[in-house]
């Protein structure tokens, strides 16, 4: 068996990344265009608050760029996730499909309903939930009543899947839609990472009953921290900004709230930075793909490790780019994390995968074994949309 060329593989990081740096990170947002000046408006007017022409005029621009019906601004991409499962009726008790290849968000919103994550396997051409796979594992598993799927099991009702755009790379829809429908399951897009990838030609979050975008600090865009409600259902929609604004009543001066609402409404100061940041998101997106392409072509040569790209059905944004080490070189994982770190590239590896938390150690899962192949092979490599300018 041949040795795994580390070297290498850190001389062809070398040749795509700017030299003139004692220091490269994983992903740092860019300030480029209007951003000074809206947040500058928001002080001198003093509307910094969740109410604002800024927080309007984000949510427009998110709904124009995606292409869904209604954008609901909120303060993170968690707090978007939770008000989705909330709309879709995730109850006490309820058991939700959760790809185990995740960020814990995407599993803490579900607890945060008193629902229980059951945790379910990714395929490696999109990095996200396998839909064949898991349509095997509840043709299994599961019993489809007129008031529910239920998992015969546990006796739960599985109420929802979240397949979550890992990287920015979309899952396969399509036939996840079509399994849904079969299992009477509300689909919920977890599109924190994939503003700007598109799914056959339609932006992702179009497919989920409702979805949710992140813009935390080190997203494709940011408003510092924030995310948003996707929906193409307009009174779901109108339900979205009730419950994130408090559930209060809308009126002169009393102060009356109707349901038990959250204060999850952005900013408008924070909503004024994301306004900047999407009137540049074309070329941010740009940026990315040329430097994801740039690292394709380096990495073509090295035997051992690929760059992965897209499906063939998709175009992403490629948030964070991805090395793939081959199986048989998994365990040189770790040493090439601490060479590139000790020479100033920051990567680092997938997240740890949510069934080997102690919180969730005690969820139902189905078989994980692409997923956990994937977390012993996976390396993310510098990827701001800044490197190549």
């Amino acid at each position: 068996m041949s040795n795994l060329d580390l070297q290498a593989i850190i001389r062809s990081l070398k040749t795509v990344l700017p030299n003139d740096k004692e220091s490269i990170a994983l992903h740092e947002p860019s300030f480029c265009g209007n951003e000074w000046k809206y947040v500058k408006e928001c002080l001198d007017t003093g509307w910094v608050s969740s109410v604002g022409k800024f927080v309007d005029k984000f949510e427009a621009m998110l709904a124009d760029y995606t292409g869904v019906k209604q954008a609901v601004a909120a303060v993170n991409g968690t707090a978007a996730l939770h008000i989705c499962l909330k709309l879709v009726a995730v109850e006490q008790g309820d058991e939700v499909l959760v790809p185990t290849l995740t960020f814990v968000a995407t599993a803490n919103a579900v607890t945060y309903c008193g629902a229980i994550p059951h945790f379910v396997d990714s395929e490696e051409r999109t990095l996200g939930l396998d839909p064949w796979k898991l349509l095997e594992y509840l043709s299994d598993i599961a019993n489809v009543r007129d008031d529910g799927c239920f998992n015969r099991l546990t006796s739960r009702r599985i109420k929802a899947a979240i397949p979550m755009h890992t990287f920015g790379h979309p899952v396969d829809l399509d036939p996840l839609v079509e399994m849904c429908s079969r299992f009477k399951l509300a689909l919920v897009e977890d599109a924190a990472q994939s503003l700007g990838s598109y799914y056959k030609g339609g932006h992702t979050g179009n497919w989920g009953k409702v979805s949710a975008l992140s813009f935390n600090g080190n997203k494709t865009i940011t408003t510092g921290g924030g995310g948003a409600i996707l929906t193409n259902d307009e009174e779901l929609g109108k339900q979205a900004k009730h419950l994130t604004t408090t559930a209060r009543v809308a009126h002169k001066w009393a102060i009356v709230h109707d349901h038990i609402g959250y204060n999850y409404r952005l900013p408008n100061i924070d909503a004024a930075l994301g306004c900047a940041q999407l009137e540049q998101l074309p070329g941010f997106i740009k940026e990315k793909r040329t430097l994801s392409e740039s690292y394709r072509k380096v990495f073509e040569g090295i035997p051992g490790v690929h760059f992965y790209t897209e499906p063939d059905f998709a175009k992403s944004n490629y948030w964070l780019n991805v090395l793939l080490l081959d199986e048989r070189f998994s365990n040189h994982r770790d040493v090439l994390l601490e060479m590139t770190n000790n020479d100033g590239i920051m990567t680092r590896p997938a997240w740890m995968l949510m069934h080997k938390l102690n919180m969730f150690k005690d969820c139902p899962k189905m078989d994980l074994s692409v997923a956990e192949s994937l977390e012993r092979r996976l390396i993310n490599i510098p990827s701001s949309a800044t490197l190549m300018s």
